[in-house]
């Protein structure tokens, strides 16, 4: 169930999905600085919805080490 507007993230094709995501994050800034309460909170709300529906699709995906916190304190390599 979508707790925000919108096609509910379940019901999304993967395409639709990561196109939300990609929006979504490039709107935040915009949205944080200048938008009111309510749409702060509506953009917060539906960015959740859409990653917690991604990380379900994709529990294993991907993770690059040095985003994690073991990673991010390793000295970086040199070539």
């Amino acid at each position: 169930m979508s707790i925000s507007n919108g096609i509910p993230a379940y019901e999304l094709s993967t395409e639709l999905l990561l196109h939300e995501l990609r929006h979504l994050h490039a709107t935040r800034t915009e949205t944080f600085l200048h938008g009111s309460p309510d749409s702060l909170r509506e953009h917060t709300a539906r960015t959740f919805e859409m990653e917690q529906e991604y990380l379900r699709r994709h529990p294993e995906r991907n993770v690059d080490p040095r985003r994690t916190r073991a990673g991010a304190r390793e000295e970086p390599q040199h070539a």
